[in-house]
């Protein structure tokens, strides 16, 4: 009667062990092997109907050497970065700021600022499509820019107007999610120093510059980092925005086309593959320079 026993326990044992190991399992057939493959094909010529053919290095010296739109989707990634980020952050701060005060419906504010985050990208992207509309049919031509007295804007149809659109589609994205991360940072000050700082006579903005940020930079530095890594990798936004597949991808003459929409492209639209794996490998190493120096130079302002 124990022989059944033992072999039962042994069987639930395993079963357990499986259960232990399957995430390293999973992580290994769905990350590792495809990352390895990658870096394999990015030294390839391969377009999926075919095997691939070995051409060493050729693909990365065509990016670096001849890839004019690459060189065009790096600079529209950096244009991008640098108008969202910075404006992202500080939009996020003051608001954080404003909510973290004694104020009614605290938990109402935050749940409204938390709203874009939980909702589909793609679903957000084609609202911001639609407000942008040209013409008079947009929402935003029709109540903001004709109302002001100006002719309307063709918001995604110009190469001058196309990535600042879509900029601000992601600033709004972005911030109820910042928000959130900077009212946990806020929670961490102690009210020990807010009140030692009202006895000395200090007012708020005296608080708020020489306490609050200062106290704040560790939230600030992860939220920055986090920022550029992700406005680096943006895509959805790019993709239904500007039409979404084939030769439209990234709008007119290129104007709103980044980095992983052009690896996108080439993948998928162009099968060239290898070619593909190379440029997100170049990106890569583009996000982690970025991440070396933010984690270098701000990270060392920080007051603990």
């Amino acid at each position: 009667m124990a022989k059944p026993a033992f072999w039962e326990a042994m069987r639930r044992q395993q079963i357990s062990y499986w259960f232990i190991i399957a995430p390293f399992l999973l992580f290994f057939v769905f990350v590792i092997i495809p990352t390895i493959a990658s870096i394999i094909l990015s030294f390839t010529k391969y377009n999926v109907m075919s095997a691939p053919q070995w051409v060493g290095l050729d693909n990365y010296k065509e990016i670096v050497l001849h890839d004019i739109r690459f060189r065009k989707a790096m600079l529209n990634t950096v244009i991008y970065t640098i108008g969202v980020v910075p404006v992202g952050v500080l939009i996020s701060v003051i608001l954080a700021v404003a909510i973290d005060q004694k104020i009614r419906l605290k938990n109402f504010f935050k749940g409204v600022l938390f709203l874009p985050t939980v909702t589909s990208i793609v679903a957000a992207s084609v609202m911001w499509r639609w407000l942008f509309a040209g013409e008079k049919y947009g929402l935003i031509n029709y109540y903001i820019v004709m109302k002001l007295g100006f002719k309307p804007i063709d918001w995604l149809m110009s190469p001058v107007w196309t990535l600042p659109a879509i900029m601000i589609m992601s600033i709004w994205a972005g911030i109820g999610y910042n928000v959130i991360l900077f009212i946990a940072g806020l929670q961490t000050i102690p009210q020990t120093v807010y009140e030692a700082a009202e006895v000395d006579g200090a007012g708020f903005w005296h608080k708020l510059l020489h306490i609050t940020i200062p106290l704040l930079r560790p939230t600030i530095v992860f939220v920055v980092i986090m920022s550029c890594i992700s406005s680096f990798q943006v895509f959805e936004q790019i993709y239904v925005m500007t039409g979404g597949g084939g030769s439209q991808i990234g709008g007119v003459l290129d104007c709103a086309l980044t980095g992983v929409p052009y690896i996108f492209d080439q993948g998928f639209n162009k099968f060239d593959m290898g070619y593909a794996s190379a440029l997100a490998y170049i990106l890569f190493l583009f996000i982690l320079v970025l991440t070396f120096i933010n984690n270098k130079f701000v990270q060392s302002k920080v007051e603990y």
